[in-house]
Order: structure tokens, then sequence, then C-alpha cells
């Protein structure tokens, strides 16, 4: 997990491009949607849309799209009924990913992902092959240089966290579901800023792939990121830092 979350963390440093912001902006407004829908609009009593609402707002989303979002979804205005898809796959290596979408025509974007796996490598599996692995967790990313990590952990241990690990340059924090707002809460009270904060799924172990095989599974997963009906990419890959660092366009 800490490969595929450092990579994810990675990346979002570079910035967002104006191409890549739209795309973020498309994903984030099916998710309010979807998310509005199933919960309703108001952020106090749905803290999944509360939590969207926050990721908008750190995407710089503007917030009239964000408004007409949850209204298309609670049904105040006309949109696009979407539908969340979950596909199970296995990537090069044997690493397990799970590609979590929202879609308007599953037929289209079943077969969309069944053809972009078999060119990078990929084979889809059938429901339950790797989802058994996962876990959905709630993840935070602390830059090492934010805070000292006896007093992070003092703070996120009190405030709920279940685990704190440390990498190279960050601190990883795991939480339950419901205890990730009060967890950023706690860090927010303190002034601690976070690279990385989101709901994720938690693979129970891990795979080890180097060389060429780990710069295939990147490039695969990465092209499940980019495809437009497609909100997460999770897998168990376990990758050296100066691969990530390179695929990430770190130096």
């Amino acid at each position: 997990m800490s490969g595929h979350s450092k990579w994810k963390t990675n990346k979002g440093k570079k910035g967002v491009a104006d191409a890549k912001r739209g795309a973020t902006f498309t994903k984030i407004i099916k998710e309010l949607v979807v998310v509005a829908r199933d919960g309703g609009g108001n952020p106090d009593s749905n803290p999944r849309l509360r939590a969207i609402m926050q990721k908008a707002k750190e995407a710089n989303m503007p917030s009239d799209n964000v408004k007409m979002a949850i209204k298309r979804g609670t049904g105040e205005l006309p949109g696009v009924v979407y539908e969340a898809v979950m596909y199970e796959a296995y990537g090069p290596g044997g690493v397990a990913i799970l590609v979590d979408s929202l879609t308007d025509n599953k037929n289209r974007t079943t077969a969309e992902l069944r053809n972009l796996m078999s060119k990078r490598g990929g084979n889809m599996a059938g429901a339950g092959s790797v989802s058994w692995i996962f876990t959905q967790k709630g993840y935070i990313s602390v830059s090492k240089d934010k805070v000292k990590e006896d007093e992070l952990m003092n703070i996120v241990l009190d405030a709920g966290a279940e685990d704190m690990k440390h990498e190279d340059n960050s601190y990883e924090i795991y939480t339950a579901v419901q205890d990730l707002e009060k967890v950023k809460a706690a860090l927010v009270e303190k002034g601690i800023k976070w690279d990385d904060a989101e709901l994720t799924m938690v693979p129970s172990s891990t795979i080890k792939v180097t060389g060429n095989e780990a710069k295939q599974v990147l490039a695969l997963v990465e092209s499940l990121e980019d495809h437009d009906d497609v909100q997460q990419v999770y897998a168990n890959f376990d990758i050296p830092d100066e691969i990530l660092n390179e695929a990430a366009g770190g130096e």
C-alpha cells in the first residue's frame, strides 16, 4: 500500500496542468452527483458528501460547479444517471488491481477498460477475485518536515487513528472510514498540513515488482486513472522508490 500511496502523493506534488485539472473536475462532479443522490445534499448529515466537497475545495473547483452537481444528484436539476461499478483485475507480475468507476454506460466502459488492460499487460478478473485483499480505510500522508513523529502520533491516535507508519520522507496515517474527518480536523486544529488525505483501499498483502515489470504496472495504473469513467485505482504493488519517483515525475 505504501508504494501505491507514495506514488500518488508524489504525482500530486507536481501540480495539476489545465487538462488534468479539467479531468479532475469531471471526476469530482460525478462523485458529487452520486453521493448526493445516495445520501442527500446536506453535508452536515452526509459525511461522504462533506468529504467530496472538501476534495473539490482542495482542487480549487468553483463553488457554482459544486452546487450544480449536488442539485443534479438530489434531482433539483436534470442530469445524467451514473452507475458505480468496481472492476477487478490483475496487472503485470500478478499485481491485484481494483478500478472504482462511475459510468452512464456500463457496457461501453467495460469494453474500453478491457481493451486498455489487454494493451498494457493486464487482465480483467471475476467478481471477488482480488477485492478480498482490500479493506477500505482513511489515509493521510504528512511530510516529515511538517511535524515531529512523537507529536504527530499523539495527535492522530488521540483523534482516533488506527495506525501510523513512516516512510523515507513522510508519515502515513490510517483510520477507520468514519474517523478520517475527525483526524483531519485534529490536524487542522494544530496547524499541520497534509500532502494527501482520502478514503482508500488498503491491501492485506503486497507484491514486489521491479525493473521493466514495475514500469509496466505503473503505466497500466496511470492509463486506467486517466480514463474518464475511472474515479480511483487501487493496487497492491511494492515498487522501489527510484522507479516510483521517476514515474511520478520526481527527481
